[in-house]
């Protein structure tokens, strides 16, 4: 029975998905924040129909998400709080994704790329996933936004785990808003860097929260990483090449070795597939990278391969505390 009752939940797990899914559009945690709610309150405040909301609301407290007291007002628990927008790491604009009706379809035909191979967003749209965000901005926005809140969570783990030291300029390649630029600039002063991306993703300036030093030394360009990227001493690639085929990651890799400084390391920042105590975590990650934009999870071995493909030396592979490691990619000769 108990197998069983497992086995259902993971059938059902989509409907759980959605619910706090819903939370998070709707800002449930964001109104809470303040402290409980009255029922008709928060549904006013969120725009919802009172009954609904209730029903939602029985769901997500059965989740443990939120709780009731003794007069009925809603308030946020431990995980109510991790969606709020205003949290280091918010889990909100992840929960948000799932809000687009694009990208539950897609989920929704995981079994055509199983059967033939192909990108399931692409072949279910006919347009891949970038074009369709391009067109969406208020996707691209969510996008956006939870690229810089998974960010947030191991930047910082990310620029204490390598050492810069050797290095003078850095280009966080398809860096969007350049979160892990501005944790590499904050711990390693000696450093200037820029962060480089689609136009639709590039920020304008640093974060609020940048110190001033590091608002001195950054700089944001827009292009495409197929085409070329700012010459420095390092490239960063933070979960940028997962999204892609090998023959794609290859032509990434090769543009940034053509731009490295004499001497320069690509730094490739992914999970790897098989790495011990992050291997379902990742296994599903392959999972969407099929689904939406047409990619794949790695083993140390398969990027080695890309490495080599793209004329560079696959040196150390750094761990973090986080379910990242940092690959090396050398350009000098073995």
């Amino acid at each position: 029975m108990d197998a069983s009752a497992d086995l259902r939940s993971m059938i059902t797990g989509l409907r759980v998905s959605a619910a706090v899914s819903a939370a998070a559009e709707l800002g449930i945690s964001d109104e809470l924040a303040a402290g409980p709610r009255e029922p008709g309150q928060l549904a006013a405040a969120v725009g919802a129909d009172e009954d609904t909301l209730r029903r939602l609301m029985r769901v997500l407290m059965a989740l443990g998400v939120y709780s009731e007291d003794v007069t009925g007002r809603y308030a946020n628990t431990a995980l109510g709080e991790g969606l709020r927008s205003d949290v280091p790491g918010s889990l909100r604009p992840l929960a948000r994704t799932f809000q687009d009706p694009a990208t539950w379809a897609a989920w929704g035909h995981l079994v055509h790329s199983v059967r033939t191979g192909e990108n399931t967003f692409e072949a279910l749209h006919g347009i891949d996933v970038w074009a369709y965000r391009a067109e969406h901005p208020e996707a691209n926005a969510v996008f956006n936004a939870n690229m810089t809140a998974l960010t947030s969570r191991m930047g910082d783990a990310v620029a204490a785990a390598y050492d810069f030291a050797a290095l003078s300029t850095v280009v966080d390649v398809g860096g969007g808003h350049g979160i892990l630029l501005e944790s590499v600039l904050a711990r390693h002063e000696h450093l200037t860097g820029t962060v480089f991306d689609l136009l639709q993703a590039t920020p304008t300036a640093p974060s609020a929260a940048a110190p001033a030093s590091v608002v001195s030394r950054w700089s944001a360009v827009s292009g495409s990483f197929f085409e070329s990227v700012p010459a420095a001493d390092a490239h960063l690639l933070k979960k940028v090449l997962h999204d892609w085929s090998d023959e794609r990651c290859i032509a990434i890799l090769t543009t940034c070795r053509k731009s490295l400084n004499p001497g320069g390391v690509v730094l490739v920042v992914e999970s790897l597939l098989d790495r011990p105590g992050h291997e379902l975590e990742a296994a599903v990650s392959d999972l969407n990278m099929l689904v939406m934009p047409g990619g794949r999870e790695r083993t140390v071995d398969e990027f080695a391969v890309l490495f080599a493909g793209a004329g560079l030396r696959m040196g150390r592979v750094v761990e973090t505390p986080t379910e990242v490691v940092i690959i090396e990619g050398l350009a000098e000769p073995p």
